[in-house]
C-alpha cells in the first residue's frame, strides 16, 4: 500500500484542529492534533490518536489532558504546537482543573485518563471528560493538507 497516497485520501475528510495540552514534572506541553473524536456521552469519553514517535506519546501516558478546539484565527497557535514554534508565543495559558489549557480557544474538554489502545504506529488515548466549555466563533479546519474555513455557521437543508 502506498502510504503517501493513503494519507492524501484520508486528507479528503475535513477535520477540526485541536491542541492537546498536559503537564508533567518538566512543565506544560502541547501538540497539534486533528485525529480527535467524541466516543460516548454516557460516560463522557473522547479519543485522540498520537504518533508513537512524538514526545507527546510519553506525556499523555496516565496523565490528565485537555483538548483545545481552535478558532479559525488561531492558525499560528496550531503551527506553534505542530513543531514550528514562534519566538512570540501566539497564545496564552490559563489554569484548568488538572492542567493548563489555551486561553481563548473555541472550546475545551478537560479529561482524566480512561484507557489507551494500540493503534499501529499511533496510540489511541481515551479520556473521560471532567470539565468543558465552549464559545462562539468559527472553527479552524483542515482539509487536503491545508487550513480551511467553514463558510457558514448554519447547516444546509
Amino acid at each position: 500500500m502506498n502510504t503517501k497516497e493513503l494519507r492524501k485520501c484520508f486528507g479528503h475528510f475535513a477535520t477540526g484542529v485541536t491542541v492537546v495540552t498536559c503537564e508533567t514534572d518538566n512543565g506544560k506541553h502541547g501538540f497539534t492534533a486533528n485525529s480527535f473524536t467524541s466516543v460516548s456521552l454516557d460516560p463522557p469519553l473522547l479519543l485522540v490518536s498520537v504518533d508513537r514517535k512524538t514526545k507527546a506519546f510519553q506525556f499523555l501516558k496516565n496523565n490528565h489532558f485537555t483538548i483545545n478546539i481552535l478558532k479559525e484565527t488561531q492558525q499560528d497557535t496550531a503551527m506553534h504546537f505542530a513543531g514550528r514554534p514562534l519566538d512570540n508565543e501566539p497564545f496564552s495559558w490559563e489554569k484548568g482543573t488538572h492542567c493548563h489549557r489555551l486561553k481563548d480557544s473555541l472550546a475545551y474538554l478537560e479529561c482524566e485518563p480512561w484507557a489507551k489502545y494500540d493503534g499501529g504506529d499511533h496510540v489511541l488515548y481515551v479520556g473521560k471528560v471532567i470539565n468543558y466549555n465552549s464559545a462562539e466563533g468559527r472553527p479552524l479546519s483542515y482539509y487536503k493538507g491545508k487550513f480551511a474555513s467553514i463558510t457558514s455557521d448554519s447547516p444546509s437543508t
